[in-house]
């Protein structure tokens, strides 16, 4: 199953990004990256002021999945539910996109980087990697539509 998923969300992701025309779309995918790249800071941003629970109900897409440990993918309402639930009172979240790309219509694009979580009952960090793919809404913001991460790449 989840061989399948990933196959369908990359025919998407690669359908979407054909360019109308070339020349209009190149001169903006600078542009694009960039309002990408501080979409996802204002994201980690938010995150540390509202927490991560707040932060993830505002910055995800209606159809928008999370890739968890351990669990199937959570999709839409489901993983808006899902976020809901979550307590994050005994931790805080924090990231810097290491890079991220926007395919030539503009309309998707991916950021990775490295996550840190700080436990509230202890003075260390955790570190993880990070992947969102994110889409471009009809009011020129970045939502993510799917998140996924992975806990531990030794010490920083």
């Amino acid at each position: 199953m989840n061989y399948r998923f990933y196959m369908i969300i990359s025919t998407l992701f690669l359908v979407s990004c054909q360019s109308k025309d070339k020349k209009e779309t190149t001169s903006n995918k600078g542009m694009e990256k960039a309002a990408l790249l501080e979409a996802d800071k204002a994201f980690s941003k938010r995150c540390e002021e509202k927490g991560m629970k707040n932060a993830f109900i505002e910055y995800i897409d209606s159809n928008g999945v999370l890739l968890r440990p351990g669990q199937l993918p959570i999709i839409g309402a489901n993983a808006i539910d899902y976020l809901i639930q979550q307590n994050d009172s005994g931790y805080t979240l924090s990231w810097e996109p290491s890079n991220g790309e926007v395919c030539q219509s503009g309309e998707l694009g991916y950021t990775y980087g490295i996550y840190a979580m700080r436990p509230a009952s202890k003075d260390t960090l955790i570190y993880g990697t990070y992947t969102s793919i994110w889409k471009k809404q009809k009011d020129g913001s970045w939502k993510f539509v799917l998140d996924t991460g992975n806990e531990g790449i030794g010490d920083q």
